[in-house]
């Protein structure tokens, strides 16, 4: 049985006529670049995140460069945020001339484990504490991180909080008081990806901020247009962030299923949280929902050893998996001027070699994910 990783084409079959009918309307309007239907995603987006406004860009990498670059973060600026991640949350960072620092991951969730950020921004001595402007939360695989900790540090030490939500859209957290919030709300910015492969992808590029403060909006709204605060005016250097109306009005059809599609993703998790309990897989250490609700952009599992050889074993019996970060950032060449050492973030590391992504999208068949664990489960009886 052939198992892909994800499968685009299954759900544009489902929606093709709704997607043809809407670019067709940009391609009659002539009307490529910004414009109503990108004003209209970024109503809707907002609404759908519970936050006051949204800007729509070119990609969640431009998301959070962008929003790095409206807070004022640049060169000498210290930003905090994990190794286990992928390379544009950090890429972001150095781009803008700031310098990373690295805080380790929680065991179970692969989000940034709060103590470990306090720990880090105590040790801080005077004159780096100064220079200290922002953390950056990744939102990982789905799930959102500990933010009521998060967001307690951030207070204690003046810090700005950038959401990686690129991961994220429509993932909830609950606060103690029952308040119930999404990601992308609870920070002063929440970043977006529309990769196609995301739950909710474009037919290429963009991405979107989000934002309760309307300073914040309007600044985010002149950067990404160059600066332009009206035509050949520019207040300060920005950037070409623009989203494409195409993309935007692809986006407008797709997320009216949204919603439909995470409580799919929800069921295929559910399924195999049963199974893999069924046939007593303690080699496998499955995902945790510690958040009020996980969607389950990608659904990864732990092995406690010979990761690699089952995913060699999974292809060859035509089942898509991926390694997601086989790297961290920490260890990679063009950081190594931070001074990182390997064993300086354990946590990442051994996420990164042992955890493994299994096919959860949306259209993915119940046969099919009883065959995935069937091959698991054949696997690990050869041992």
């Amino acid at each position: 049985m052939e198992v892909p990783l994800l499968d685009l084409k299954e759900q544009y079959e489902d929606i093709q006529e709704e997607i043809l009918l809407a670019t067709k309307e940009i391609f009659d309007s002539q009307r490529f670049i910004l414009g109503p239907k990108v004003e209209e995603l970024e109503k809707r987006i907002a609404g759908y995140c519970q936050c006051d406004y949204a800007v729509g860009v070119s990609s969640g990498t431009d998301a959070l460069l962008i929003s790095l670059m409206t807070e004022g973060i640049g060169i000498g600026d210290l930003v905090v945020t994990t190794p286990y991640t992928f390379f544009a949350t950090v890429g972001a960072v150095a781009r803008v001339g700031a310098r990373p620092v690295f805080v380790d991951i929680d065991k179970s969730t692969y989000n940034m484990d709060p103590e470990g950020l306090d720990l880090a921004l105590s040790h801080v001595d005077e004159e780096e504490k100064s220079r200290v402007k922002a953390i950056i939360p990744v939102h990982l695989f789905g799930q959102c991180a500990d933010m009521v900790r998060i967001l307690k540090v951030a207070e204690g030490h003046d810090l700005s909080v950038i959401e990686d939500a690129a991961q994220a859209i429509g993932a909830e957290y609950e606060f103690a008081d029952g308040e119930i919030k999404r990601a992308g709300s609870m920070g002063h910015y929440g970043c977006f990806s529309f990769y196609p492969t995301k739950n909710l992808g474009a037919f290429g590029e963009a991405g979107m901020v989000t934002t309760n403060d309307r300073v914040v909006y309007n600044n985010l709204k002149t950067m990404r247009n160059h600066g332009d605060v009206a035509r050949y005016d520019h207040s300060f250097i920005g950037g070409n962030f623009r989203l494409d109306a195409l993309q935007a009005a692809i986006l407008l059809v797709k997320l009216k299923y949204l919603d439909e599609w995470i409580r799919k993703r929800r069921e295929n998790a559910s399924l195999y949280w049963t199974l893999f309990r069924e046939e007593g897989l303690e080699w496998i250490l499955l995902p945790e929902e510690m958040e009020k609700r996980h969607v389950y952009n990608q659904f990864v599992i732990k092995i406690r050893d010979r990761r690699d050889e089952l995913k060699k074993y999974l292809a060859e019996k035509g089942v898509g998996c991926e390694v997601f970060y086989p790297v961290p950032l920490h260890m990679q060449a063009c950081f190594e001027y931070l001074g990182y050492k390997s064993e300086d973030f354990p946590v990442s590391v051994e996420a990164a070699k042992k955890t493994l992504g299994l096919p959860i999208y949306p259209e993915l068949r119940p046969e099919q994910i009883h065959y995935v664990v069937d091959m698991i489960r054949e696997f690990l009886r050869q041992r």
